[in-house]
């Protein structure tokens, strides 16, 4: 059970989190400071630095948990399905769960924001793709074990992860520039682009 100091700790980073989001996606990434967000807030900078090592980790701060949700749902998935039904389902099913955890943090309006701020902020993309590819990692790594494969003879786990993760990226632009927001949209974007995935990578890596 959630202990009162800790409430309050989860309080003031949600807060920091909230209003950094906020100053990001409207007057911009390099011209927000670190005491605007503080100041905001009410709070020193060093309470802001006490939670976020930087800003660039406030800004994919809701990113990172997006991840480390998905990496999990990944990792639960039932032993027999495929590897790319695996991935597929993962996301698809673990939309609800994630975009409840989103909401209750920032808009997710807000969290789509931040999209088209990482795009035209080279620091914040260079930062994007270096993550990506640690998580595409992490999944290639999963996958091969699960699957029994051996990651660094055998190309199928990282080429899957990487059309897995630019099919992602590619279905989260088109759902932050589009009118609507729901879950429902983002399953149907995300069941629409991952359909033109080819057969060789869709059905059981398993022998026999």
């Amino acid at each position: 059970m959630e202990t009162l100091r800790e409430r309050k700790k989860r309080r003031t980073r949600d807060a920091l989190l909230h209003v950094a989001l906020d100053l990001f996606t409207t007057q911009g990434y390099e011209q927000t400071t670190v005491d605007e967000i503080a100041d905001a807030v009410e709070v020193s900078q060093r309470t802001f630095f006490r939670y976020f090592p930087g800003k660039e980790e406030a800004a994919f701060a809701v990113q990172a948990m997006a991840e480390a949700h998905f990496i999990q749902a990944v990792r639960e998935r039932p032993p027999h399905e495929p590897p790319l039904e695996a991935l597929r389902q993962a996301i698809l099913e673990g939309w609800d769960t994630l975009h409840e955890a989103i909401d209750s943090v920032v808009p997710v309006e807000t969290y789509l924001r931040m999209f088209r701020v990482i795009e035209s902020t080279p620091a914040l993309l260079a930062a994007y793709l270096r993550r990506s590819v640690e998580t595409e990692d992490t999944l290639a790594l999963l996958l091969a074990e699960r699957e029994g494969v051996d990651v660094e003879a055998d190309p199928r786990p990282r080429l899957l992860v990487a059309v897995f993760g630019a099919v992602m990226r590619l279905t989260g632009r088109a759902w932050s520039e589009g009118d609507d927001f729901s879950v429902a949209a983002m399953r149907d974007l995300t069941r629409f682009y991952l359909d033109q995935v080819g057969p060789e990578l869709i059905g059981s890596w398993r022998q026999g």
